[in-house]
């Protein structure tokens, strides 16, 4: 044989070993559980500009190292490299706050506070101490820049230099002076009177002491804050008042303890958690500061209209309605936000029952407060640019000097509304049955970048808007969803883009008025191992509910039907899946596609209180988890059976944290529609769960026990009748693995023996070992495959 022979199938035995190694079909659970970075790629992340507008930088890992490093794309030389150590040093910090001219940019690096001029871009540190200064701000009239350094608020004119302190708070409280008795006061008026010399020196004492208090320079208000903590301090524009918060945590809220087992010290280790729903609520206090009175006054929230108004959901509990009498509700404040000229102050209340959001004008010389929106929900206000908590604003700002922008779900969708406080007109922007996912401004204030879902629920496009509304451009026109981010010139957005087969990558759109330009691609990231497999893109369907209403899911369709099905459940509860862009449950994606491989119909369902369907879809589970979110499941597995002919008998489910709670409803209430499930790091009892999420949709234990005994699978154990499997993290500090336990407890007394329990002992709720997504995926589809 010739070498020449010899080395072509040398050759051709390499290329094949090679096609081979990169050819991903036929999945295997061991395949797809890999550590994603390593074969699949990583998408291009926290995308920012550089302040010239020529450069777009984003986090990326096309070499496959332990984590990403920073990433620039040149405009002008269409070229992406990686940005050395040192340059990343010397770059400017990223966001920070403009002047209204956007001029000027301030920031915060490494703990000092920087400003950029954008004539020149010439960069000036403004701080260089050990103390971390934050959340750098211009001055009303832009002369100076105030920071926060510790508890109290500074502020460094930016001519002279000259830092100056504007607050004094002080923790503790201030100690009482020594105040003579009678006695004494007797005793040193009697020797005043006695000797001369002790009077004259006395009066020569005083008045050298007026002199020297003449002479010294004003000083902020010594402010004592007692065991509270101080937050959210702000300067007016014209520098006379500054507005605080006073937040005084609740000393007898338990938190709760997760075990950790396998540590470096071979001990077992404590992780202090978070507390449980129900635990006491820390108290919320508005004041202001008044630098020319130097007096500091506490905001009533007594006349907030509303403020008494009882929950009805007290209706089911006669003896706690009767007893409510007047009680005045627990607020947040948030803002004040100034208008442009600085004379108009707007503020965000929330309740902290999450029942009721105001926007109210504020003076603060008179502490008076003026309804401008009322935003009420007997289950809980939320949705996107609202937000679902009572620490968050949500979104707000001025268009001009007497007119703000700000999001509300009035209509049952989250849209754009403007509101002049001169008029008390209000007008929304944008209306329709869809929502205004993100909202930026122009920086001449008189363009709206938006992101809405109002071509398709599963699509997120890019719209461009006056500011007074009407017609939107749409810039984005490709089936997926689209996240922006606008150059600081705003001639350029960059723009992530992804498909429901393909995780996002990084393009640029031109932004010019009137050009109809089309997004290039800058970043290609996937492998091509994960290229060679053929993604199948999961059809999404409408599913009619038992109540009439339209469930949105997506549906993975095999070729050739084993009459099984297995239907996914999302997490966070208030998520999205059943739409047209990569999912964040891409593991799970895969896995799908797997079964789908093996002839299982599978479903995943956007079920009741999914994301990206409104106020409606959004409470549907108030007071009942376990309720309608459950049904439309049920309802999924009957359209399976009437639209696929799965077989009644081998539908399967199983998702985890919400899902895995909904898979343990399923089976412990429905037990003759699931043939089996696997939850995975589940909610057994709601009660063990935090305030912020839980309380919204629950309200609180104490309060509403009702709610919490309908929606805890514990109380349901009893009717576990098919199989079950169990995965959760031993260290898991959100869903804690002593829900579990407990579980275990519950249904070892009821005498259950189709479950079973795997445990992953160095896991927290979203598993990181590609070790345990390999051994948790085994078992799920081990589970599938005995039990369907």
């Amino acid at each position: 044989m010739n070498h020449f022979y010899k080395l072509s199938l040398f050759i051709l035995a390499f290329y094949i070993n090679n096609l081979q190694a990169q050819s991903l079909a036929p999945l295997t659970v061991e395949k797809i559980m890999r550590d994603p970075k390593m074969w699949i790629g990583t998408s291009p992340s926290d995308i920012t500009w550089g302040d010239d507008s020529k450069t777009v930088y984003f986090n990326w890992n096309p070499d496959k190292n332990p984590s990403d490093s920073l990433y620039a794309y040149s405009l002008a030389g269409k070229k992406i490299s990686k940005v050395a150590p040192a340059d990343r040093r010397r770059m400017p910090g990223k966001n920070g706050i403009y002047n209204r001219a956007h001029s000027m940019r301030l920031y915060e690096k490494n703990g000092d506070i920087f400003i950029i001029n954008y004539k020149d871009f010439a960069i000036r540190q403004l701080t260089n101490t050990t103390e971390r200064e934050s959340d750098p701000v211009f001055s009303g009239d832009e002369s100076a820049v105030v920071f926060e350094r510790g508890n109290n608020l500074f502020s460094i004119a930016l001519t002279s230099g000259l830092v100056s302190q504007l607050t004094d708070f002080k923790t503790g409280t201030k100690k009482a002076d020594g105040k003579p008795g009678e006695q004494e006061k007797f005793l040193k008026a009697d020797q005043l009177a006695m000797f001369e010399v002790l009077k004259e020196r006395k009066d020569k004492k005083d008045a050298g002491k007026k002199v020297t208090e003449a002479d010294k320079p004003a000083r902020p208000k010594e402010i004592y804050l007692g065991d509270k903590n101080v937050t959210n301090q702000q300067v007016s524009p014209d520098g006379r008042f500054v507005t605080y918060g006073l937040v005084q945590t609740d000393k007898s809220a338990k938190s709760t303890i997760v075990p950790n087992y396998v540590t470096e010290s071979g001990f077992t280790e404590d992780i202090s958690a978070r507390t449980k729903v129900g635990a006491p609520a820390s108290e919320h206090e508005f004041w202001v500061y008044d630098v020319k009175k130097d007096t500091a006054r506490k905001v009533s929230t007594t006349d907030i209209p509303g403020i008494f108004d009882k929950p009805d959901y007290l209706k089911d509990y006669p003896k706690l309605d009767t007893a409510w009498k007047k009680k005045e509700r627990k607020v947040v404040f948030h803002g004040p936000f100034w208008s442009v000229n600085g004379q108009h102050a707007v503020v965000v209340i929330r309740s902290l029952d999450s029942k009721d959001r105001w926007i109210m004008s504020f003076d603060p010389a008179t502490l008076s407060l003026k309804l401008l929106d009322r935003q009420r929900d007997e289950a809980w206000i939320g949705g996107p640019g609202v937000g679902g908590y009572p620490q968050s604003a949500g979104e707000i700002g001025w268009l001009d000097d007497q007119t703000i922008y700000f999001q509300s779900e009035a209509t049952g969708y989250s849209h754009l509304y403007a509101f002049n406080i001169a008029s008390g007109k209000k007008t929304a922007l944008t209306s329709g049955n869809f929502e205004v996912q993100n909202v930026v401004l122009s920086k001449d204030r008189k363009t709206f970048y938006l992101i809405t879902n109002e071509v398709h629920p599963g699509e997120q496009h890019v719209y461009r808007m006056p500011v007074t509304g009407g017609a939107r451009t749409r810039l984005t026109h490709a089936a997926g969803a689209h996240e922006m981010t606008l150059s600081p010139d705003e001639k350029t957005l960059a723009i992530r883009f992804s498909k429901s087969t393909a995780p996002w990558e990084l393009y640029l759109l031109d932004n010019a008025t009137g050009k109809s330009a089309q997004p290039v691609q800058i970043t290609r990231s996937v492998s091509t191992e994960f290229l060679s497999y053929p993604w199948r893109e999961a059809k999404v369907v409408t599913i009619k509910a038992g109540d009439g209403q339209d469930i949105y899911a997506r549906v993975y369709e095999p070729k050739q039907s084993n009459g099984k099905a297995v239907i996914f459940v999302h997490g966070a509860g208030y998520l999205q899946n059943a739409h047209k862009w990569w999912s964040q449950y891409f593991r799970e994606y895969m896995f799908h596609n797997m079964l789908t491989d093996k002839g299982y119909t599978v479903l995943d369902m956007d079920y009741r209180a999914s994301s990206g369907y409104g106020r409606d879809w959004r409470t549907g589970i108030y007071r009942f988890m376990g309720g309608k979110d459950l049904t439309d499941h049920t309802d999924g597995a009957q359209w399976l059976v009437k639209t696929y002919g799965v077989d009644p008998k081998k539908i399967g489910i199983y998702g985890g944290s919400y899902g895995g709670f909904i898979t343990l409803m399923a089976l412990f209430t429905t037990p003759d529609v699931f043939t089996a499930g696997a939850a995975l790091r589940p909610v057994t009892d709601w009660a063990a769960y935090n305030q912020s999420y839980t309380a919204n949709i629950l309200n609180e234990p104490q309060a509403d026990s009702l709610a919490y005994r309908k929606s805890s699978p514990i109380y349901h154990a009893a009717g576990l009748k098919n199989n079950l499997l169990i995965c959760h993290g031993m260290v898991d500090v959100n869903v804690h693995y002593q829900d579990v336990v407990r579980l275990s407890q519950r249904l070892i007394e009821l005498g259950k023996n189709n479950w079973e329990l795997a445990s992953y002992p160095m896991e927290d709720h979203g598993f990181v070992e590609a070790s345990s997504w390999t051994d948790e995926y085994k078992r799920i589809l081990k589970l599938f495959e005995e039990k369907l």
